[in-house]
């Protein structure tokens, strides 16, 4: 908002330059200088409105069931049952808010995060609405889940594709289509609109599902969001400058660079959000902000045509979502039998004896060094 009043509204633009305050005005220009306050003021709306925002869905009885129909897990975490849950409604305005403001909201790929983040918000809270009217953890099923899911992947690839098309592709050759980058290989595959869909759909249904599964503990999922949002962060910075970009070996994308201003409000609401959120816990996210977090980071990966990188930074999702395939399809095929005491894996852990807290901390370690391997991929092509 404040980049669109600045430089796209003319009288806005004439009266800064009758008075001499251009000058000073051209800080907003720099997406470096948008994306720290794009952070900080995330960061602070949900730190400002948390504490009301808590009480409210106390006095509603917003609390999540605890049912995670395993006797000692559910002997463990009794004394989380009432906490609020549904507090992604914290973020998701936290997000959109700090994004209008510092992004140019003029810009196609802002757009399509914002549509992203609330498209997914709105489903998770219904789902989150429905498990408090049935006071069970079973709220929508996982196929109605999927439908919006993948409707929202084939709407986002539509767009990214008829975008993308002709500006992504080798300037030797006459291919056209969506580049998918892969890590320690600086030539990209080009991709029609047919597998350009399924990729997206893998993409934003696997993140957000991922992310809500690891949703399990005082501050893990939320804390472990972190490292791949820094990690986006600096790739939407990157893709959308032709200079780093060329040099990096990587898919120069025009509009990307304000996606880094979307990534620093993601990034803001979720280290507000963990102040709330870390042991012992005063609320937690639901279903509203866990695939909404995850549906965006996903987005920024297709918009940046780091699709294949995703699977790097956000590692410790992809774990915590392959733990719960194979714990299920080894259950189905040997009758019974079971990979993990528990899924997801973090839950395997604490039965093993780890805490809560150092499961926590040490998924969050494990966490920071798949971005920070995602992060060295950039210059191992």
């Amino acid at each position: 908002m404040i980049y669109w009043l600045l430089f796209k509204v003319e009288v806005v633009r004439l009266f800064l330059e009758a008075h001499g305050l251009d000058r000073f005005a051209n800080v907003f220009r720099y997406q470096t200088f948008r994306t720290a306050f794009g952070v900080v003021t995330s960061f602070f709306i949900c730190m400002a409105f948390a504490p009301s925002v808590i009480r409210m869905l106390r006095r509603l009885k917003v609390g999540g069931a605890v049912d995670f129909k395993h006797e000692v897990v559910d002997r463990m975490y009794a004394s989380k049952a009432g906490t609020p849950t549904m507090g992604g409604i914290l973020m998701l305005p936290a997000i959109v808010l700090s994004t209008l403001l510092w992004a140019d909201i003029q810009n196609f790929h802002v757009f399509l995060g914002l549509v992203t983040v609330v498209w997914l918000g709105v489903l998770g809270g219904v789902d989150d609405y429905l498990k408090l009217v049935k006071k069970s953890r079973d709220g929508l099923r996982m196929w109605e889940k999927l439908v919006f899911q993948i409707a929202l992947a084939v709407v986002l690839a539509i767009f990214l594709y008829h975008v993308g098309r002709d500006t992504i592709r080798l300037p030797e050759t006459e291919e056209r289509g969506i580049a998918l980058n892969l890590p320690f290989y600086k030539f990209p595959i080009f991709l029609g609109p047919i597998a350009f869909a399924v990729i997206a759909v893998l993409v934003v249904a696997g993140t957000s599902n991922a992310v809500n599964l690891t949703d399990g503990m005082d501050g893990l999922a939320i804390g472990s969001m972190v490292p791949p949002a820094v990690v986006f962060l600096i790739i939407s910075y990157v893709a959308g400058r032709p200079d780093y970009a060329s040099y990096l070996f990587l898919p120069h994308v025009p509009g990307a660079g304000e996606l880094a201003i979307f990534c620093g409000a993601l990034l803001g609401a979720s280290l507000g959000f963990l102040w709330y959120n870390c042991a012992p816990a005063q609320v937690f996210m639901g279903d509203t902000g866990s695939l909404a977090l995850g549906g965006a980071i996903g987005y920024v990966a297709l918009a940046t045509r780091q699709e294949m990188l995703l699977l790097i930074a956000g590692g410790l999702f992809v774990l915590e979502a392959l733990s719960v395939i194979g714990q299920v399809a080894c259950f189905k095929l040997t009758g019974g039998k079971r990979i993990l005491l528990m899924s997801p894996m973090h839950f395997h852990f604490q039965l093993k004896g780890w805490t809560e807290t150092q499961t926590v901390v040490r998924f969050w370690l494990i966490g920071a060094m798949f971005a920070a391997l995602a992060l060295a991929t950039l210059k191992l092509r």
